[in-house]
């Protein structure tokens, strides 16, 4: 948005159409505490050359060369090229929500591609373009839920992302949907008699992770029977999305939210990232955000359309399901691009890599004096956690050192688990070297 300034004589106009003598009495109702009567401390302006030379310093600071074992919802993987050849061009990079779609036939394609993706993916009927993240995808699903279902409770597991949860958390309570939480068995699954005991004729729906938090894959079809019993509805959180390639989807779920940062979206300091709401065709018209249709123009050629988009800048407010109003079309382009790039035989080889590395990991610091893997029992994908036998960040300090950032302390959302527990991740960028190196640096030995 421009600066524009406002003269002296400016301002004297506008008071005296407002009818206040000066800007002090058109402040007066706010307490003298919190009006702030002294210049920002804000850094002089720079010129063009000094900017840059600001910023070479902040990029010395970034952390380069090291290798990093840090999964915990946003993963490193290969982002091709072309991924940025295509968002960046003019058409993809400058469009806007498109309040007429049907001009817009590009960027509608390419989510409708999305969406197509997105339902081979998870085994759903439909699926949305698309949500801001994970975490507001998972909240968003449970008031979908309530919607569909016309009860108000949700059982959420322990093992779903913590910051999913707090998410949830706070769209719930101004929703007031009562959530209960259940906690998991030794091998890191959801306590499936918990989980039973906790599902009411009040409740709305479950929602799980798969793989979950500590990188254990639920028994989906299990805990689907369970809820389908007391008439909720199931919702399965993907938080790492590669994992489709290898994992069966999670077809006997009701609803899946899913984290698409994994296809093609950087890591980025937290975001952007691509959420993502797929369902059962039934649940249609409770779906948030935006679906994209294919038709025919009256020539008989392909066309496309916004066919349903029941956000409240579309429709009625009271008949909106939900305010979630940016547009993500450009980071849903990214996983689209990404996802056409592999194909279904290169996302199930990326998927093997993935899960190779994390096995080779494990093996490799299970073996180091005192460390345990927690957790096992049940199929894991790219995570797990290990407890080591000094304090996680003890171990993080020392590994920084040697330009190697450790596996997540759990102590902070997990408190049970103790402060010697750490989640560690391997993705296909994970070098060899670097897993011999962090091995030999735990166990006290040079590389």
């Amino acid at each position: 948005m421009r600066y524009l300034p406002k003269s002296p004589g400016d301002r004297k106009e506008m008071l005296a159409e407002i009818g206040v003598a000066s800007i002090d009495d058109l402040f007066q109702s706010i307490p003298a505490e919190y009006q702030l009567k002294r210049d920002l401390k804000i850094p002089r302006q720079h010129g063009e050359s000094e900017i840059l030379d600001r910023f070479r310093d902040f990029a010395e600071h970034n952390a380069a060369g090291y290798a990093s074992f840090l999964g915990a919802g946003v993963y490193r993987h290969y982002r091709p090229v072309i991924i940025d050849s295509l968002v960046q061009r003019g058409e993809f990079l400058t469009s806007y929500t498109p309040y007429q779609p049907e001009i817009s036939q590009g960027t509608l394609q390419a989510m409708f591609e999305f969406q197509t993706m997105i339902c081979e993916l998870t085994g759903m009927e439909i699926a949305n373009a698309s949500m801001y993240d994970g975490s507001t995808g998972a909240a968003e699903a449970i008031m979908m839920a309530v919607r569909v279902t016309g009860r108000d409770g949700a059982v959420v597991a322990r093992t779903v992302h913590p910051e999913y949860r707090e998410v949830v958390t706070t769209y719930a309570q101004h929703q007031e949907i009562p959530v209960t939480e259940v906690g998991y068995a030794a091998n890191g699954r959801v306590d499936m008699a918990a989980l039973d005991a906790a599902i009411t004729s009040d409740t709305a729906c479950v929602l799980i992770q798969s793989p979950n938090f500590f990188g254990t894959i639920e028994d989906v079809a299990a805990i689907a029977e369970i809820a389908h019993a007391k008439g909720a509805l199931l919702i399965v959180s993907i938080a790492e999305a590669i994992s489709l390639g290898i994992v069966r989807p999670p077809a006997e779920a009701d609803i899946v939210s899913m984290e698409a940062q994994s296809y093609g979206v950087a890591p980025s300091f937290g975001g952007p990232f691509c959420g993502v709401i797929a369902c059962k065709e039934k649940f249609l018209r409770q779906m948030p955000g935006r679906l994209i249709g294919e038709t025919k123009d009256k020539d008989g050629k392909r066309g496309f359309v916004l066919t349903l988009s029941t956000r409240e800048q579309h429709i009625r407010r009271e008949k909106a399901t939900s305010n979630i109003c940016t547009n993500q079309a450009l980071v849903a382009l990214m996983t689209t691009i990404f996802l056409t790039v592999y194909g279904k035989q290169g996302m199930r080889e990326l998927a093997e890599q993935n899960l190779a590395k994390a096995a080779y990991l494990k093996s490799a610091l299970a073996k180091t004096a005192g460390a345990k893997v927690l957790f096992e029992g049940a199929p894991r994908f790219h995570e797990f956690v290990l407890e080591t036998p000094k304090s996680a960040a003890a171990v993080n300090a020392g590994l920084l050192e040697k330009k190697i950032i450790g596996g997540l302390p759990l102590v902070k959302w997990y408190p049970e688990l103790g402060s010697n527990a750490s989640l560690w991740c391997a993705t296909e960028l994970t070098t060899r070297k670097q897993m011999d190196a962090v091995a030999a640096a735990l166990a006290g030995k040079k590389a």
